[in-house]
């Protein structure tokens, strides 16, 4: 089998001494996980940080086996933030909440092209609270109702502390829906990009 298509990166492991096993969340084909032979040598390792965007090509010997893949980088976005370790974090805050919530190779096209929308607005000076909205969309999407967003109107009016009391709400959410009923962890980037936001800190 084969087939290639554009996706997001959201996690790498080291498979043996010169290959990686990648999870990637793509446009036509879900999440999708496969091993990048070379994948950890000194020319590839760029191309693999969390959130870029690739070029995948996708090839395994049957439907239901893990296959590998080579990919191409398209859209290097974690680099552009390594100097801003919130911004950093975030990334892979919302990179691992996708890793541990979507179902393998199920296509959300929704969820696709809101996540590709809020890595294109961290450039933006409110880049926290389109991460905030973008966790409420994802939780709507896989089924939950979701309270408004009580940002006010005037973005800049939003406090230190109104983003952490909206952070606290999408965390309480995602452990009442998600978390603690499938036995889960939420991921530590995720509490660490809480804390941030914690008394202005």
């Amino acid at each position: 089998m084969y087939w290639n298509d554009e996706g997001f990166l959201l996690s790498k492991n080291n498979f043996d001494e010169n290959s990686i096993i990648i999870e990637t969340f793509t446009s036509e084909h879900g999440k999708c996980i496969g091993v990048v032979y070379g994948g950890a040598s000194k020319k590839q390792k760029k191309n693999f940080q969390i959130g870029n965007k690739i070029l995948v090509n996708w090839r395994s010997k049957g439907e239901n086996k893990m296959g590998y893949f080579t990919i191409e980088l398209l859209k290097p976005i974690s680099p552009l933030f390594f100097d801003d370790k919130k911004k950093a974090i975030c990334i892979l805050s919302a990179s691992s909440i996708l890793k541990i919530l979507l179902p393998e190779r199920q296509i959300n096209k929704k969820v696709y092209i809101s996540f590709e929308q809020f890595l294109n607005k961290l450039n933006s000076e409110n880049w926290i609270e389109f991460y905030i909205d973008w966790e409420l969309k994802l939780i709507k999407e896989l089924g939950y109702k979701t309270p408004d967003v009580f940002f006010k109107k005037d973005k800049k009016s939003n406090s230190i502390f109104d983003i952490n009391q909206a952070l606290k709400l999408n965390k309480k959410l995602f452990m009442e829906n998600f978390i603690m009923p499938n036995n889960l962890r939420l991921p530590f980037s995720r509490n660490i990009l809480e804390k941030y936001f914690n008394n202005g800190k």
